[in-house]
């Protein structure tokens, strides 16, 4: 039987076992070229399992004790021509390996674009791929559609024969982005932005869910994927318009704070700006953003003009946005906008030190200077570093 004819028949072999091999059964042109890699992995290594199997249970059997027709050499130590059997067919399937696995790495990479839609079809060129922003959080899943001025929780939709993609990140802890029957899993990373470029062919409902542990909420963190045809689409993304409401910065926050087992939710409109802000980690108006933060850094940074906006730092691994770690939030204040004035106040930064956890044992909480709304001016030396000095405790 050709290995097309075995393919052919895993979707009956998985329903008349009553489970789903998604993975062996996969609707999208991506996971169905990662279901052929491990098919041929397999029999490629059962080659020699198989062999190495059914020679150990026939020398047992042989060689037995009662047998007392098998030849006995007790003196035999070399032979030839097993030596070669024995590392050339191993080093060929080797060979073989490697080359498949140097191959499907580079054609398979999840970040690059997608050549075909099937393995019969290329890609239609009129239609643009589908932009997706995916964000995970805690715990659930937040979709951004940038073309269409839409977001959901926990519901995603795309058209068949479409090319998707996807750029993903996280809020807070890392999570892994999977949806088997479109391809493979790759992690969301606060901070840090992944892609995947991917394609349904089939329409139907598929599961997608976090493949990395993430808390207490893990559990629940799954959402449902649906492979539409056009129009279903269409009616997909009127849907979510009709459903009014605005996902702004302000909308971004409270959805951040952890929750379990959401249900889906949509909004008719989405600010434009969200998903940067999010990957930037600034959706708090005035904080500074991980895109500025570097660029400063790349030009050396401020000088004595950037030391005032240290000091927060190190209270703000003890504070997540006042909804987990700390009861305020604490971050580095932005400097500057592209369009201020010189001389013109942009930021101020705000230090809830009186609140501040005891860092190390035997201090307590730092006694400072008064420390008010210590504002940056450009062009301008800013307001002195408060004095920080740790006593011992009496306890």
């Amino acid at each position: 039987m050709s290995r097309l004819k075995i393919l052919a028949l895993l979707p009956l072999a998985a329903a008349l076992s009553g489970c789903n091999y998604i993975v062996l059964a996969p609707a999208g042109d991506i996971a169905a070229q990662q279901r052929d890699l491990v098919i041929i992995s397999t029999v490629l290594m059962l080659l020699i399992v198989v062999p190495v199997m059914a020679l150990t249970v026939l020398f047992a059997w042989r060689y037995r004790q009662s047998n007392t027709s098998a030849r006995y050499e007790p003196d035999w130590d070399h032979s030839t021509k097993l030596e070669l059997v024995i590392w050339s067919a191993p080093l060929l399937i080797i060979v073989c390996l490697g080359a498949l696995t140097w191959m499907g790495t580079h054609l398979l990479d999840p970040y690059r674009t997608l050549g075909r839609i099937h393995a019969d079809r290329a890609i239609d060129q009129s239609k643009a791929p589908l932009e997706v922003d995916v964000v995970a959080l805690d715990w659930k899943w937040l979709f951004i559609y940038p073309d269409y001025g839409i977001a959901t929780v926990n519901d995603l939709a795309a058209p068949v024969d479409r090319p998707i993609n996807f750029r993903i990140t996280a809020s807070s802890v890392m999570n892994s982005f999977y949806i088997p029957a479109l391809a493979g899993q790759i992690y969301a990373m606060p901070g840090m932005e992944t892609k995947l470029h991917a394609v349904v062919n089939h329409a139907g409902t598929y599961k997608g869910f976090s493949a990395n542990y993430s808390g207490a909420g893990f559990s629940g963190m799954h959402f449902n994927f649906q492979g539409l045809d056009d129009k279903g689409f269409d009616a997909w993304v009127a849907q979510a318009k009709s459903a009014g409401g605005s996902l702004g910065r302000t909308e971004y926050l409270q959805l951040e704070k952890p929750s379990e087992n959401e249900p889906v939710r949509r909004w008719g409109t989405v600010d434009s700006d969200l998903y940067r802000l999010i990957l930037n980690m600034c959706v708090e108006t005035g904080k500074m953003c991980q895109s500025e933060m570097m660029a400063i850094d790349a030009k050396g940074g401020n000088g004595h003009e950037g030391l005032s906006n240290t000091l927060p730092l190190s209270y703000d691994k003890y504070a997540r946005r006042g909804t987990v770690l700390g009861p305020e939030p604490v971050f580095v204040a932005g400097t500057c906008t592209p369009d201020a004035p010189q001389g013109r106040t942009t930021a101020a930064i705000k230090a809830p030190l009186d609140t501040a956890p005891l860092v190390g044992a035997g201090l307590k909480r730092p006694t400072l200077a008064p420390l008010k709304s210590s504002s940056f001016f450009l062009g301008q030396r800013p307001s002195p570093i408060p004095e920080v000095r740790f006593l011992k405790s009496d306890s």
